[in-house]
């Protein structure tokens, strides 16, 4: 190496500087070792005499650094590591907590288990990421960031990486470069820039050596209009167009239940809705596809279906990994019953089970009597104060590790007893004491100053005030400061004492008052330097009572949950702990103890703090800052004062060893005792080993190490005593960690990949008693060959948790019992919180704690034992500091192991997702334990303790609370969730024809139907008998009541823009029946499209068929701003109902023949199209009458949710027998106002716009719905201002009120809005009712007078356009709760409201005059019992004759709208509706006296999702899923190869994308018992949803496909 001809104590300081930062960024993993020889040869090439210095062999490796010498990170340019490092020498951070798991034998054994995994070749498929996603911007970060390099412009150095990958290092012996693309190929099945993906089979990965530059750009167009609706269809029969377009067709039909076979599906893959992307140039190589090809170029997945390649590969990708076996077999999964009873899976009888003899308490060695023990500690310190003034307590340290100053035992005693006086005396007025003794103050100093602390310490030990000593809060976002907040409440604390200095730099509002944190009591700051305290008067003196049971201090503690609680250790309990830790170390007067420990609590407290005063040692305080800096300080300090003991923690040994190479001189013989504080961790062994490997030689015995196990609540468990000199080290245990995961100790033999090498912490403390108990349960002894928790009695211990007695029972007053529940005496002991089994010789040892425990499918796994599995995976490339957290959630009755780690701001995509997918297969390995998360968050975001370590709790808390935003996240539900349901096999039907029928009664229930009442004649008898056609009603009215205003419209601003009395409509539809026959030389009984805007055109150009002879098809026009996604339908359905004619106005004439128009659709080729402005005043020869009411009045086309394009035939009388219903159950007449507000375009909304009124005669006030986005309030203040009793909607404007003026309803008030007026507001739908949404509706508007009563839903389908249709009379619409579960199983099972896993359904309005409806079971078609779940089957005059359709498919329109049942009724023609219901006789009675049959809409059939031989409705996984986070606008769910996939709009910023993907995740698997396949997450309006408001999942899901979502990130769940 280059420094073998170097004399380093020779070289210039600023050298060995850089030396030594050198050794500690190595140590640190910010540099690989190969960087690190680099950077080192290049510093001493100055000083070398001899020969030129040759590089080092590959080979030649330094001491421990976790990696695999596979490949690493080229080090970054040099400029940007200067300034890294400079500011990283002023501030170090991060607490490095990987050093605690460094262990040589288990990186082998990790790559061991990695090479096995590597020859089965898995391809996971990588996440899709939009590039701005994941360009880490600089998050607020929660700690000031420990290196420059997060806050310099990310992307400069991103481009340099990507754009030159430099060639892999690639180590001779180990691999070639095939191997390394095999694996990068394996880790995960992309090498991919931002935007494109390498497919297996497309593109060739380049050779490494001439890596090609990538983009690094992918635009992000949106169109400046995002339609509501976006169906993009190509009707079938163009045959030059996309030749696939009929086997998606074909592909959408099988998906559907066959025996319900659907209309024709006119859908096919369309133009992308958004903007159009700009391509790549052409000159970048972009490895896999660009966004370019990929919507060309099509590939057929197994099934013959033709996708895209980008997704539909990452999705076979995906699938091909699911097919991997699971590893638990079939017999541990629990079967669904109905009963909610979830049975735990069976336990293995191979599994270990503890065989020993049942354990016996071990016994410490007494506590030896000396008599010259002070009766209390403050009495030692009175007696050295006295005697010894002059000999030295404390030494601190400044940042550069030289002593800042030393406190002598005279100047401890002097300034502590001014402190108590000031306390008692001088902080109130005079005659008021504002402290008595016994009360707490909190104690708030910085780890650089500990004399302020011992002062403050001991200052309130004399006053016998209580200290609860804590840490300085830095800000308002402190990682759990509302939880220390708790601790200061509970323990009643009002007093804050601290140092001048620490109370300037404590936040502080403007006016210069200290912050007040959340949670906090309300505190007064008393500063503590010597300058203001008083000195007593001459006669005081400090009570010095003999040592009792009240508290003496309390030290703070925060469990699992995050929970900081205060251990109180009486005074008798803090002097018995220092007589036994003084016997166990065997301390002497007068000597020297370097501390590198926190000094507020545990070992740092009770050694270097009170033992220290017991026998006037004189202790070297180093602190973290120090550490951080220097790492070698505290060796430093133990060679120059020759220090007999030094406290230090794993993390200590390592940063020491990693940067001793400078130190030639140093010498630790003087070391009697080196006390490892976090011995207890089982990862501890290998920091000791290599420690005194490095240090043997600078005179450190092996004897000295001592390894020790301590709690808060035991305080000191237990410590290894210094060894004699010469005599052999105490032995290891090897354990197999299989045994440990089922609580039993097994030596390890057979895997020495899972095996763990556990050191002893030594024997119990003099005086104390020991034995081990089971963790969980009552405290029964474990057996000698079983883990179990460490319980302690002894009088050294805490006594309680301040202020809360409950826990305290459970922790400090444990009476252990034997197998048969008998206590074995009567002595309480206190819970360690430590797993452990006492060895050999009574020695004892732990192998991790309680809080670090996860319980997975009744297995125990040791969160530090998961961390330094994942360590061991080369982190040098990807983790940024060895920064990693692990801890598990409970979803789904059981805990899933989630593991967070910080990635460093240089690591590449690709390498994150290579060493995300190893670590799964190291833990999959070695723990057999399945990951159920790994995220990757950006460096220096997870929050920290003091130290700076991650602070779990809160980790997993914003885990959960979704506000963690990973820039890489891996969910593996498949492979760990193994206690799901078993798939359901469908149970033949109950009610089948072999049934008994009696009367209505079929197997002992009632049949489900119901029916509304008679049509009957009615008052008007002459109307209907002599005007059965509308065109006659018209012709009547415009004679009979010619001024009658029929219609009036409405602007934005409420005023009236149009209205039409019934001779003026009748005059306008002459003009253009006569401009029909006339300009457009129209035939009787052809078809002509209206394209309208939503108004009084429309039903005049209506009505001008009908007197001409035509068939009116009503089309929604298409929206100029949005061409391209509105006219390809518009084309569709005029090709598809091949109209002679379009009517329409001449602003759409002029956008149909626009240049726009042209480029998405042909329009040379439009019918004749006659615009009806400006029209010659001519009336038709005659008005046409149809020779039967059977003719076709209209035509009505829609598109399904499904993305079907459908179109009905409504007869004339079908509209009449429709009207005459409506009139009926609303109760319409001539005298009557009614307000509408809904797309005129399909179903029911047409009828209520354009028909119900001239046969009714009532005045319809029409509220185009667009009109609402310029004016929010027009319909309610329209409904308030003209007293409208009944009013229909659609959901789309429902939400867009509740949305848009749920706040403003005062603002409403004031201007005079009142909706008392309003009986009925009925919302127009083809779904199930929306509860949800007419609810809030209902209470937000009840403050300007809505009655909760008016709100209610109507129900219609695709064969009948009005089914239910709650009216004016009758009883209010009731609701239901059912049991989703049952309800997956097609069974209704009522619950009460507010059952766990229950779903509220109202029933969807009264059935409507003349309709009978009953329920049916799809597959075999005969009827079933009263709340039964089937399909909803119609019978009534007002159904619609069939499908139109291109290709007369008779067969399709006999089983939709001509069925019979099998069975029962078989003469009725019935209609099927498509849609799931049940029907439920309510205890509510009808007009008629009998009781009321409600019908209940569940969802459309075509919707349905079959998973796991369950029937899911898309609605209410969604439901679920947009209660998941806040951030989800809407989302949609589909299915794709049997894979879930769930699309969520994110309403929030782009760094939220990622924190949704676990939490949509958990709930659908906690709600729904599925495990989500694939998650996207897309912007707000991509989802889209048609006129009526209702999601099309279809469209979605071909756009997804098409990979035409441009989605912020897609998450293939593993």
């Amino acid at each position: 190496m280059a420094d073998r001809g170097v004399d380093l104590s020779a070289l210039p300081k600023e050298v060995r500087d850089q030396l030594a930062e050198l050794d500690l960024e190595l140590s640190e993993g910010d540099i690989t070792q190969k960087g690190y020889e680099k950077k080192r040869t290049k510093l001493l090439a100055p000083y070398v005499i001899h020969t030129p210095v040759e590089p080092p062999p590959q080979n030649d490796v330094q001491p421990p650094v976790p990696t695999s010498s596979s490949s690493h990170a080229p080090p970054p340019a040099s400029s940007s590591r200067y300034r890294e490092r400079r500011s990283r020498r002023t501030h170090r951070g991060g607490g490095t907590r990987d050093d605690r798991y460094r262990s040589d034998i288990h990186t082998e054994a990790v790559q061991a288990a990695l090479a096995k995994h590597k020859e089965e070749k898995m391809a996971l498929p990588m996440p899709t990421k939009r590039r701005s996603t994941y360009v880490q911007s600089p998050i607020e970060t929660r700690t000031p960031p420990d290196s420059s390099s997060g806050s310099e412009d990310e992307t400069s150095v991103r481009r340099q990486s990507s754009v030159v990958a430099p060639p892999p290092l690639v180590n001779p012996n180990l691999q070639s470069p095939d191997s390394w693309i095999n694996r990068s190929v394996q880790g995960s099945s992309t090498s991919s820039s931002a935007s494109s993906t390498l497919s297996h089979g497309e593109a060739k990965p380049q050779p490494q050596s001439q890596a090609k530059p990538q983009p690094q750009y992918k635009p992000q167009y949106q169109p400046l209009y995002q339609p509501h609706y976006q169906p993009q269809y190509q009707p079938l029969h163009q045959p030059h167009q996309q030749p696939h377009t009929a086997a998606v067709t074909d592909m959408l039909a099988q998906s559907r239940i066959e025996n319900s076979a659907p209309p024709p599906d006119v859908t096919a893959v369309a133009p992308p809705a958004r903007g159009s992307r700009v391509d790549l140039p052409s000159n970048a190589v972009v490895r896999g596809m660009s966004r370019g090809q990929s919507r060309s170029s099509m590939m057929e997945t197994a099934d013959g279906v033709p996708v895209s390649s980008r997704v539909s590969t990452k999705i076979q990708q995906l699938l091909n990994t699911l097919k991997r076996p699971k590893r638990p077999p079939l017999s541990e999964f629990f079967t669904d019953d109905s009963e909610e009873i979830v049975e735990v899976p069976q336990p293995d009888p191979n599994t270990p089970k503890p065989e020993g003899r049942q354990i016996m308490p071990v016994k410490g060695e007494p506590l030896g009597v000396v008599s010259n023990w002070p009766p209390a500690l403050q009495a030692a310190l009175a007696r050295w104060g006295a005697t010894q003034g002059k000999s030295p307590a404390l030494t601190a340290l400044d940042i550069t590790g030289r002593p800042l100053y030393t406190l002598t035992y005279g100047k401890l005693w002097s300034r502590s007893v001014k402190l108590a006086y000031t306390l008692l005396n001088k902080l109130g007025t005079k005659n008021e004491q504002i402290l008595k003794p016994g009360d707490r103050v909190a104690l708030v100093y910085p780890n650089s100053d500990p004399g302020m602390f011992w002062v403050a310490f001991y200052g309130c030990l004399l006053a016998e005030v209580i200290p609860v000593p804590i840490e300085v809060p830095l800000s308002r976002k402190d990682a759990g400061i509302s939880q220390v907040g708790f601790l200061l409440g509970s323990c009643g604390v009002g007093l804050a004492l601290t140092s001048e200095i620490c109370l300037k730099g404590l936040p502080k509002t403007p006016t210069g008052e200290i912050l007040q944190y959340k949670g906090w009591p309300r505190l007064k700051w008393v500063v503590t330097d010597s300058k203001y305290l008083t000195k007593p008067s001459k006669d005081w003196q400090p009570h010095i009572p003999t040592a009792n049971t009240d508290p003496a201090y309390i030290e703070y503690k925060a469990n699992k949950e995050g929970t900081v609680v205060g251990v109180a250790v009486s005074k008798v309990a803090m002097l018995t702990h220092c007589q036994a830790l003084t016997q166990a170390c065997n301390y002497c007067e007068g000597e020297t103890l370097v501390n590198v420990l926190d000094f507020k609590k545990d070992m740092g407290l009770w050694h270097g703090v009170l033992t220290a005063v017991m026998n006037r040692i004189h202790t070297i305080s180093v602190p973290y800052a120090v550490m951080k800096a220097c790492p070698l300080s505290w060796v430093q300090r133990v060679h120059i004062h020759k220090a007999r003991v030094a406290l230090v923690k794993c993390r200590d040994l390592h940063w020491a060893m990693m940067s001793h190479r400078d130190q030639r001189d140093t010498s630790l013989a003087s070391l009697r005792m080196l006390i490892v504080a976090d011995g207890a961790n089982p990862w501890s062994v290998s920091s000791c080993d290599a420690f005194l490997n490095v240090f043997q030689s600078h005179g450190l015995k092996p004897e000295v190490i001592c390894p020790c196990a301590t709690s808060p609540e035991a305080m000191t468990v237990a410590i290894r005593r210094p060894g004699v000199p010469g005599a052999p080290l105490p032995a290891r245990a090897i354990l197999s960690m299989g045994g440990l995961s089922h609580g039993v100790i097994r030596v390890n033999t057979e895997d020495k990949n899972s095996a763990l090498t556990v050191q002893d912490v030594g024997h119990v403390m003099p005086g104390a008693l020991m034995c081990i108990v089971k963790p969980d349960g009552p405290p029964q002894l474990c057996k000698t060959d079983e883990i179990g928790e460490i319980v302690v009695n002894s009088r050294a211990g805490g006594n309680m948790y301040y202020g809360l007695p409950g826990l305290t029972k459970n922790t400090f007053e444990v009476i252990p019992v034997n197998a048969n529940g008998v206590p074995i005496g009567e002595i309480p002991f206190v819970r360690s919180g430590l797993l452990g089994f006492v060895g050999p010789g009574s020695l004892i040892f732990v192998v991790g704690k309680i809080e670090g425990l996860l319980m997975v499918s009744g297995r125990r796994h040791n969160a530090d034992d998961l961390v330094a599995t994942a360590l061991a995976v080369e982190p040098v490339k990807t983790v940024y500091r060895g920064r990693i957290a692990v801890f598990s959630v409970t979803v789904f009755y059981d805990e899933r192991v989630v593991i967070v780690a910080e990635q460093r701001p240089d690591a590449s995509e690709e390498d994150s997702f290579q060493w995300m997918s190893r670590v799964l297969q190291a833990i999959d390995s070695i723990h057999q334990v399945g990951l159920y998360c790994l995220a990757l968050v950006p460096a220096n975001t997870l929050p920290k303790t003091p130290l700076g370590g991650i602070h779990i709790s809160d980790t997993k808390q914003f885990f959960l609370d979704g506000s963690l935003h990973p820039c890489n996240i891996l969910m593996c539900p498949h492979t760990c969730v193994t206690n799901l349901p078993k798939p359901r096999q469908k149970q033949p039907v109950g009610v089948g024809p072999a049934s008994v029928m009696v009367g209505n009664l079929v197997a002992g229930k009632r049949i489900a139907q119901a029916a509304g009442r008679d049509l009957g004649m009615i008052e008007d008898q002459d109307l209907v008998r002599k005007h059965q056609y509308l065109t006659e009603a018209l012709q009547w009215r415009a004679q009979t009541d010619p001024d009658h205003v029929l219609f009036v419209l409405l602007n934005a601003k409420g005023v009236t823009v149009g209205s039409a009395s019934c001779v003026q409509l009748h005059k306008r539809a002459e003009k253009i029946a006569g401009a029909l026959t006339e300009k457009g030389s129209i035939n009787t009984g052809e078809n002509v499209v209206l394209l309208y805007p939503p108004g009084i055109d429309l039903i005049a150009a209506f009505y001008g068929c009908l007197y001409a002879g035509c068939v009116p098809v009503n089309v929604r026009p298409p929206h100029p701003q949005n061409l391209a996604a509105t006219l390809p339908t518009v084309r569709m359905i005029i090709d598809v109902s091949k109209a002679a004619c379009i009517l329409t106005t001449q602003n759409l004439m002029r956008i149909l023949r626009s240049k726009e128009a042209a480029a998405s659709v042909n329009i040379k080729t439009w019918p004749t199209i006659i615009d009806t402005d400006d029209l010659p005043r001519r009336r038709p020869p005659q008005i046409y009458k149809p020779p039967t009411a059977e003719m076709i009045a209209y035509l009505d086309f829609s598109v399904s949710t499904t993305g079907m394009l459908t179109g009905v035939k409504i007869s004339h009388a079908a509209v009449s027998a429709l009207c005459r219903s409506i009139k009926l159950q609303c109760e319409l007449y001539s005298s009557r106002q009614i307000a509408i507000c809904l797309d005129p375009y399909c179903g029911l909304g047409f009828v209520l716009w354009c028909l119900a009124s001239v046969y009714s005669g009532h005045q319809s006030i029409l509220i185009p719905p667009f009109e609402l986005e310029s004016c929010l309030s027009l319909w309610l203040s329209t409904l308030s201002q003209y007293r409208v009793r009944d009013t229909f909607c659609s959901y789309s404007v429902m939400e867009l009120c509740t949305k848009g003026l749920g706040t403003q309803t005062e603002l409403l008030k004031a201007r005079g809005v009142n909706l008392s007026c309003v009986r009925s507001c009925v919302v127009i739908a083809e779904e199930r009712p929306r509860l949800a949404l007419t609810h809030s509706f209902s209470k937000l508007f009840k403050d300007v007078g809505l009655s909760y009563r008016a709100v209610s839903t109507a129900f219609g389908s695709r064969v009948n356009l009005a089914v239910c249709l709650q009216g004016t009379t009758g009883p209010d619409p009731c609701t239901v709760y059912v049991d989703m579960k049952s309800l997956r199983h097609d069974r209704v099972r009522l619950v009460e409201r507010g059952a766990p896993q229950s779903l509220p359904l109202m029933e969807s309005g009264k059935i409507l005059p003349g309709v009978r409806v009953i329920i049916v079971n799809p597959e075999t078609r005969g009827p079933l019992g009263d709340s039964h779940l089937g399909e909803i089957w119609v019978n009534s005059p007002h159904n619609a004759s069939g499908y139109y359709t291109i290709y007369g498919e008779e067969s399709l329109q006999a089983d939709h709208f001509n069925t019979k049942l099998s069975f029962g009724d078989p003469q009725t023609l019935w209609a099927r509706t498509g849609y799931l219901g049940f029907v439920k006789r309510t205890e509510l009675l009808e007009a008629s006296g009998d009781r009321h049959d409600a019908l209940f809409v569940v969802g459309s059939l075509d919707e349905t999702l079959e998973l796991r031989g369950l029937r899911y409705h898309p609605i209410d996984i969604e439901t679920s899923v947009s209660r998941a986070h806040r951030s989800i606008a809407e989302s949609a769910v589909f299915t794709w190869t049997n894979l879930l996939v769930v699309v969520s709009e994110l309403c929030g910023s782009e760094q939220d994308a990622l924190d949704l993907v676990p939490l949509i995740t958990n709930v659908v698997l906690e709600e729904h018992h599925l495990i989500v396949g694939v998650v996207v997450i897309v912007d707000p309006g991509v989802i889209p949803i048609n006129s009526r408001g209702e999601k099309q999942r279809m469209h979605l899901r071909d756009s997804f496909l098409a990979d035409q979502l441009d989605p912020i990130y897609v998450a293939y769940n593993m």
